[in-house]
């Protein structure tokens, strides 16, 4: 037995990476293991991470879920530097993304329907359990032991950097858009808040020839978005003129903000048919306008990130038109600075760790 117990030791891989302890969601340097590489494993040398916004919520336990101690991080892209006998999706050298997911069943409805994101078992890349009850820590740490099927190949042309947050917010608005019709030429798309999910949205959506109109609570993002991004118009969410002037001209909005907003003035920003997918999740509930959502027949749907096909199939569409996110690359050791700017939206669009020059790993 004990002889078994030293090969198990043997074959566990020590990792490096910063960890919250309490919900103060103070990280500091954390030692933890991670699982040996398995036959359908890859073993990835994490090179960036992307800071989500939930990975703020979490560390500091404001959704009453978390399991401490947390290593955060889900928009991970990574040097592949093992795979076990039985990968065929990469080789050593690859370069592969992980995002939100790291298990499922694989058996369900949903997984055998390339639904692995809506699979009652999924295991998410941190603050979860795997099933043999090991923890899942995440991307803000020197490397990662995965299965095959929950990386994605990332091709040769994208700037690592700005791909790494297309793992969580990219897949967040491309799988609505594509299920629900709105990444079509002439179509009218909405965009609830430019952050990084909803730049995001924008560029996808333009990329396809939509036309695309942002609405904020911030005028000052204004020039940007129609220079830059090449938004086609800029609503003010509070100036009422403006929004009468839009009401029933869109095919179809993403909101992807998390902050408590009413729905009504959106929902008459739709046509007959239209359709607002929720996307951001405000922790408190939102008032539901039942009566214009019956006399316009619209529809109000969520939608959670996306499966692994579909997150490839994004991966390669913004591999073809050149698309990446906006960021601000930092070190390690800027996180809090960082999660204090998060939480003020003072980003454009989204920060990156430089994990693999700034951890200062000791494995």
């Amino acid at each position: 037995m004990s002889q078994e117990i030293s090969v198990a030791e043997e074959e566990v891989v020590k990792a490096y990476g910063w960890a919250a302890r309490d919900s103060s969601g103070v990280l500091s340097p954390f030692h933890f293991t991670r699982r040996a590489t398995g036959n359908n494993d890859i073993r990835i040398k994490i090179l960036y991470c992307g800071i989500c916004h939930s990975d703020l919520h979490l560390a500091k336990d404001e959704v009453g879920m978390t399991i401490y101690p947390i290593v955060p991080g889900h928009e991970i892209v990574g040097e592949v530097t093992k795979v076990g006998c039985n990968v065929t999706k990469f080789k050593v050298g690859d370069i592969a993304g992980v995002g939100c997911m790291v298990g499922s069943c694989r058996s369900c409805n949903n997984c055998t329907q390339d639904l692995e994101n809506y699979c009652p078992k999924m295991v998410w890349t941190y603050n979860k359990h795997h099933e043999d009850g090991s923890r899942t820590f995440g991307g803000y740490s020197d490397k990662l032991v995965v299965d095959e099927h929950f990386a994605v190949q990332i091709p040769d042309n994208l700037l690592l950097q700005g791909t790494a947050p297309m793992l969580c917010a990219g897949i967040t608005v491309y799988s609505p858009m594509r299920y629900f019709g709105l990444m079509e030429p002439g179509k009218h798309l909405g965009v609830v808040g430019l952050g990084g999910l909803g730049h995001m949205a924008v560029k996808f959506a333009k990329a396809v020839g939509a036309k695309v109109t942002v609405i904020s609570t911030s005028p000052n993002k204004k020039k940007e978005a129609v220079e830059q991004l090449g938004v086609d118009e800029f609503l003010i969410s509070h100036d009422q003129e403006q929004l009468q002037v839009a009401m029933g001209t869109m095919d179809g909005i993403i909101d992807t903000v998390s902050a408590p907003h009413p729905l009504l003035p959106l929902t008459e920003l739709l046509k007959t048919n239209g359709k607002l997918i929720l996307v951001g999740a405000p922790i408190q509930p939102p008032e539901l306008p039942v009566f214009p959502l019956i006399l316009g027949r619209k529809l109000i749907a969520g939608s959670a990130i996306g499966g692994m096909k579909e997150t490839q199939e994004m991966i390669d569409f913004a591999a073809k038109h050149n698309i990446t996110a906006d960021v601000e690359v930092i070190p390690m050791d800027y996180v809090h600075t960082a999660f204090e700017r998060i939480a003020k939206a003072d980003v454009k669009y989204r920060f990156v760790i430089d994990v693999a020059n700034t951890l200062n790993s000791p494995y």
